[in-house]
């Protein structure tokens, strides 16, 4: 279900805005619509997608490591 919105934009931005939907082939409407979506899937990535690459390995030569894989593994 779609519903009308009223969004204010600089008046100079207007025409540019509606020829590059235009280009794309889209509505302005549409173009504003699928720009949102866009931002709204960044924000609600996957876990793994957003702590991947993050943590290291544990280094099995740490005296450490030993201790705790005794207590938790």
């Amino acid at each position: 279900m779609k519903t009308k919105v009223t969004v204010t934009i600089d008046e100079k931005l207007v025409p540019v805005a509606k020829r590059y939907a235009r280009a794309q082939g889209v509505s302005l409407s549409q173009l504003i619509e699928n720009v949102l979506r866009e931002l709204s899937a960044d924000r609600q990535s996957p876990f793994s997608e957003r702590w991947g690459g993050r943590f290291q390995a544990a280094d099995r030569s740490d005296p450490r490591y030993d201790a705790l894989a005794k207590k938790y593994l």
